[in-house]
């Protein structure tokens, strides 16, 4: 056996060296010509093979199901069912290792990791990968428990107890808030410093004012096992400063403050809320918008999980909206109007600036300013400053086609989804992720809810829309495209091949099922829960999804370091060789999911 055998490709990376001294003891060097059929259907295999050079395709009915190169290893699945149930080809001359049966069983014996990066499906894999051990994924803060990092005893009063005795706790105490019991309803509250401004402000004298008139309720909880990347993105989210620390048996354990915690994760994310909320002008807020680029690369370079990633950027980039528009945009018309995002900022699925999709929805009977025109066109302005190019389609506050009243947009949607012309079931499936930034909310939600009202199950209707998935074609070539197949590789654009699919597919369930929320993620688990996927077909496509978000942003990042526009694509020979491993694995989920649609919504009679 050889000494060169590449221990640094999946699976084998996670060997010991006892382990990687079977593997040079078990192992033979096999050639296969051009055309030479390696293994058949019906086969029983004998060894595991590993390519050292040339490509074997693997088919059944004469349909290529995927291509494999250097470092690539097949049929592990074989070896375990005892039986071949696809064809593989050498697609041109293949010299290959070849690892015999008695070996892989011992090394799956040995090692669960390598068993289950050899023939887990794509969400054992990445689970899997999650517990290995990464050296990034371990110094990822945000991954940590909420009680491993300080939390700040929890004092209680009781509602009556007037101010000036709880002054003196503070000073007694050294702390800067307390727990309000007896509330009406039985809530609990709080009371901190800031608050007790407000009761200073009141005028009368305090010892007269109880705790209770001026607590905030009802507190928001998380729990002691939580990750303190999940308390980052709620802070963000309910805008409060602390968060009361309560098991499941509703046991107080302390309070986690924001800047204690921001201390502990170390990086810039409480800093550039800080900016946003203080920044007096439109500059300003711009320089708090270069921050968010910014701690994405930190927060990935650190091992922080791409869903939480994606969470905590929709935060910042929702308040970062509203501030603008507030700044642009008069009082009266922030309050009688939605501003809402589309696309993949409205899905919380973008990580990087890209192109601008938002709209507004004016109340019914509200007559905005002369200049809303003047208005949304220095808003849409605003945001290509802060790195949100334009929209090639205009879908943005500055056409007057993306802003009306509640009356027309139902009317919009209405006829988007069953009077549909050429770009309706675009414009559908756009709307279909909008998420209100600023103004009332409710307005969104009630056109939300007419646009669901029609969502009948007819499935002409539904199935137009959900065509939408083969709008980038059929790319059959993709395995060749994404391995080279002895050719230059071209780049493999991820949003075309598997983000959109995934995306659109599971936006057009959502809609046949009714189902309102806005992320994928949550689509997903919705559509498990009504039994429209099974649980397994669920955690595929979600992990399936981020997997191909964080190559995409991987990629993204390393385009703006060598000073290239973000292009989407991602060359396959940067690839190492478990992601390439896992991106097969990932198309695979998706030419499976893309099949199930086919079924469900009958797109081949379309």
């Amino acid at each position: 056996m050889p000494n060169a055998f590449n221990f640094s490709a999946s699976p084998f990376d996670c060997l010991n060296p006892e382990e990687q001294g079977l593997v040079r003891k078990s192992v033979d060097i096999a050639y296969f010509p051009e055309g030479a059929v390696v293994l058949d259907v019906g086969a029983v295999p004998t060894h595991l093979f590993i390519i050292i050079k040339g490509y074997v395709t693997q088919s059944e009915s004469e349909e290529v199901l995927a291509t494999y190169g250097p470092d690539d290893t097949f049929d592990g699945r074989g070896l375990v069912a005892g039986r071949v149930s696809s064809r593989f080809v050498a697609a041109e001359e293949v010299v290959a290792y070849q690892l015999t049966h008695e070996a892989v069983n011992e090394l799956i014996a040995r090692n669960a990791t390598f068993g289950a990066l050899l023939f887990s499906d794509i969400g054992h894999k990445l689970n899997t990968l999650a517990q290995r051990g990464d050296e990034h994924e371990l110094q990822s803060l945000t991954l940590a428990r909420v009680d491993a990092t300080y939390l700040r005893p929890a004092h209680t009063v009781d509602a009556q107890t007037d101010i000036i005795s709880v002054v003196h706790l503070f000073q007694a105490q050294r702390t800067n808030s307390v727990l309000v019991t007896d509330l009406p309803g039985g809530q609990l509250g709080i009371f901190s410093n800031t608050t007790l401004q407000r009761a200073v402000l009141d005028g009368r004298p305090l010892h007269e004012l109880t705790v209770g008139e001026f607590a905030s309720s009802p507190v928001v909880t998380i729990r002691p096992g939580d990750q303190l990347g999940d308390a980052m993105a709620l802070l963000l989210r309910s805008r409060v400063h602390r968060l009361v620390v309560v098991d499941e048996q509703g046991k107080i354990h302390g309070i986690l403050e924001a800047l204690d915690m921001f201390s502990f994760l170390a990086n810039h994310s409480h800093l550039i809320t800080v900016q946003i909320e203080q920044a007096p002008d439109l500059a300003a807020l711009e320089q708090a918008a270069a921050q968010i680029t910014r701690l994405v690369a930190l927060l990935y370079r650190g091992g922080t999980r791409i869903r939480l990633m994606a969470t905590l950027v929709q935060q910042l980039n929702a308040r970062l909206f509203e501030r603008a528009w507030q700044m642009l945009a008069p009082p009266d018309l922030v309050s009688n109007s939605c501003l809402f995002v589309m696309g993949s900022e409205g899905r919380g699925e973008q990580l990087l600036k890209t192109d601008q999709d938002n709209g507004l929805i004016l109340r019914d009977g509200y007559t905005p300013p002369a200049e809303l025109d003047a208005i949304c066109q220095r808003f849409s302005q605003a945001l290509i400053r802060f790195g949100y190019p334009e929209c090639p389609g205009y879908i943005m506050v500055s056409n007057s086609a993306w802003r009306d009243s509640v009356s027309m947009w139902a009317q919009k949607v209405r006829q988007w989804l069953l009077l549909p012309d050429a770009d309706s079931p675009m414009h559908l499936a756009i709307f279909m992720d909008a998420h209100a930034v600023a103004g009332d909310a409710r307005l969104l939600d009630e056109v939300r809810a007419r646009l669901m009202e029609l969502a009948i199950d007819n499935d002409a209707l539904l199935g137009r829309f959900a065509a939408v998935v083969e709008s980038f074609g059929h790319h059959a070539s993709w395995w060749a495209r994404l391995l080279g197949n002895g050719h230059s590789a071209r780049g493999l654009n991820l949003k075309k091949e598997g983000i959109f699919p995934i995306v659109h597919g599971v936006r057009s369930l959502a809609l046949a099922r009714r189902i309102v929320h806005t992320s994928t993620a949550e689509r997903i688990s919705a559509l498990v829960a009504d039994g429209t996927l099974s649980a397994s077909q669920g955690a595929e496509l979600s992990e399936s999804l981020f997997f191909l978000m964080g190559l995409r942003l991987k990629a993204g990042l390393a385009e703006l370091d060598t000073g290239h526009c973000v292009s989407g694509d991602v060359t396959p020979e940067h690839l190492s060789s478990l992601e390439r491993d896992l991106l097969k694995d990932t198309l695979s989920v998706v030419k499976r999911f893309k099949a199930l649609l086919h079924q469900r919504f009958r797109l081949d009679a379309l």
